[in-house]
């Protein structure tokens, strides 16, 4: 029952933040929504059985591909950016609507649910009472598959990823005048 909530939250957050960057206007608010998106998956991925790939999906989307936009992003933005964010701090703490409170909150009780699944697994493992969980770890599948039949797949990413990056940084620089 409790990996059936979790599952239909976590598809909710995923649907609802990858329709929501389609149809924002605002790009910084559409890395926001795919930060829910990315969430959402991560916890699709641990409902699946997926520990590992729950867990790179956080690490390495979240942790590190969204971040990257967002440098992006505030490096783009130039001049703009500097003013829109000063005008920021005068206002009020208490800013949002109903559509960023309704989305923070279902963020935030699929974050929950992902960890209180992780809690449980772990307390699973070290009673001494329980069974063997339903899956068994994806880790050894995933790390034989990248190094062996997906390798080039996986080097070609890493060069993308790379490229995406520098050319983030040049169009970033400033033009110098001769």
């Amino acid at each position: 029952m409790f990996l059936q909530v979790v599952f239909i939250l976590s598809a909710l957050l995923t649907v609802v933040s990858a329709v929501m960057v389609v149809f924002t206007r605002h790009i910084m608010y559409a890395a926001v929504y795919l930060l829910g998106s990315l969430i959402g998956v991560a916890g699709l991925y641990l409902t699946l059985g997926a520990d590992t790939l729950a867990a790179t999906q956080l690490l390495v989307y979240v942790g590190g591909i969204l971040i990257i936009m967002i440098f992006a992003i505030m490096l783009t933005g130039g001049q703009d950016f500097m003013k829109n964010s000063r005008k920021s701090f005068l206002q009020v703490p208490f800013m949002g609507n109903v559509k960023t409170y309704v989305f923070g909150g279902l963020a935030a009780l699929v974050m929950g649910s992902i960890g209180t699944k992780l809690i449980m697994n772990v307390a699973d493992r070290f009673s001494e009472h329980s069974e063997m969980l339903s899956y068994q770890s994806t880790i050894e599948v995933i790390g034989e598959a990248l190094v062996t039949d997906h390798v080039l797949v996986f080097e070609i990413s890493s060069v993308l990823l790379l490229g995406a990056l520098i050319g983030a940084a040049t169009i970033a620089r400033p033009i110098k005048k001769q």
